[in-house]
């Protein structure tokens, strides 16, 4: 019998890896891709953003998570400030959404895929 723990794992794990293409006119300007969000990770951004504003935890959570297609952080800590000042809210709350996001969209398409097959 598979433990609850291992089954939670595999369907809902680490491993799994979401992209999110940010484009404008229809061209790929980045792909972000990305790992599922922990509880310890989420601990970790909390601390890190030291306030309560979900700006900035959204923001510091984009900067840890988001990587290049090879697995290479496309942020780094130093770049905080760049993105809050010179770089459009909407384009960086569309990155975050995508990430908040992922598994819940994921689990969508899922049913209706189960849905469909029945």
């Amino acid at each position: 019998m598979t433990r609850a723990v291992d089954l939670l794992k595999n369907k809902f794990g680490v491993s799994q890896l979401y992209k999110h293409d940010v484009k404008q006119d229809d061209e790929v300007i980045l792909s972000v891709y990305w790992h599922p969000l922990t509880i310890a990770e989420r601990e970790a951004i909390q601390s890190k953003s030291k306030t309560d504003d979900t700006n900035d935890y959204a923001l510091q959570m984009m900067i840890e998570k988001s990587l290049d297609k090879d697995g290479v952080k496309l942020f780094q800590d130093g770049d905080k400030a760049s993105l809050r000042r010179e770089i459009e809210a909407s384009v960086l709350e569309e990155i975050q959404l995508a990430m908040i996001t992922a598994g819940a969209n994921k689990e969508v398409k899922e049913a209706k895929a189960d849905l469909k097959s029945k």
